[in-house]
């Protein structure tokens, strides 16, 4: 390894110094560029499977994982950063004696994680993934419990993310959309999601008003994507009023001018032309 001394005890502890002032610099970047605090923090198992909702898990037994692949721990959130690298020197002792282990060749333990999705958070093993980031590793052996969630674990990457993830799992526990409609209807805000978990509540109301019947939830859910949902959308591509939104953020939005402008839930050409007009204007 590069700068090493050939003495694996003076080199462990050189790990351990490099390790932590990589973590020190990396805070500074991160309050000289401005950047969000969550940036450098690991995510908290306990608060991604809050925002996911579980299922239920079943253990896999021992593997090999990418070690790039542990983004998050139990409860050890406060010793390391992100990037597994000592947040202090308290945990120096434990580390550079794993570290002089591994230097040496020496058996390793296997380290216990969690899997949600393709993300792993440690249970057990903190130290050892930190070693391994330091000494470049790219995998490591653990014991592997997969557990299995109500939304995906996909574009999850700081803390932020989770509050997107849990107002998405609210909102369809309200619109329980099947399949492609669930794919499709996405927002990067998560105060959005409870705007169109409202609107889409409303619509359901009109419905059943309409039809003298109650529906479902799912009924509800399934009308409104196939009825309201994927034919304004095909309106608002042919008018050019999606711009760089996703579908459902197009929606809602033009869904909201579109009452303010002509006091309507309907949707046709005057609709549209009042809402082109008036986005013209600005």
């Amino acid at each position: 390894m590069r700068g090493d001394t050939g003495f694996p005890r003076a080199d462990a502890e050189n790990d351990f110094i490099r390790a932590r002032r990589r973590q020190v610099m990396s805070r500074l970047a991160k309050w000289m560029r401005r950047e969000p605090d969550d940036v450098n923090i690991m995510l908290p198992y306990a608060e991604v499977i809050a925002a996911l909702g579980q299922e239920g898990e079943r253990r896999l037994g021992l593997q090999v994982i990418q070690v790039d692949s542990i983004v998050g721990s139990v409860d050890r959130t406060r010793d390391f950063d992100r990037y597994f690298r000592p947040t202090s020197g308290r945990t120096r002792e434990r580390w550079e004696r794993l570290a002089l282990a591994q230097r040496r060749g020496e058996s390793i333990p296997p380290i216990d994680v969690y899997r949600v999705g393709e993300l792993h958070f440690v249970k057990d093993g903190h130290h050892r993934v930190s070693v391994a980031h330091a000494l470049g590793l790219r995998t490591i052996e653990a014991h592997v419990t997969e557990v299995r969630t109500k939304i995906g674990a996909y574009d999850i990457r700081y803390r932020h993310d989770l509050l997107v993830k849990n107002d998405r799992r609210l909102f369809l526990e309200r619109v329980p959309l099947p399949g492609e409609a669930r794919a499709a209807v996405l927002m990067s805000d998560p105060w959005e999601y409870t705007e169109l978990g409202e609107t889409v509540e409303a619509w359901g109301f009109r419905l059943m008003q309409d039809e003298g019947k109650f529906l479902d939830r799912l009924t509800v859910a399934k009308r409104w994507y196939e009825e309201e949902f994927v034919p304004v959308v095909r309106m608002l591509q042919q008018a050019d009023l999606i711009g760089d939104r996703t579908e459902a953020e197009a929606y809602l939005h033009i869904a909201g001018e579109r009452f303010k402008l002509i006091r309507t839930h309907r949707w046709d050409d005057e609709v549209i032309d009042a809402v082109r007009e008036s986005k013209r204007r600005r």
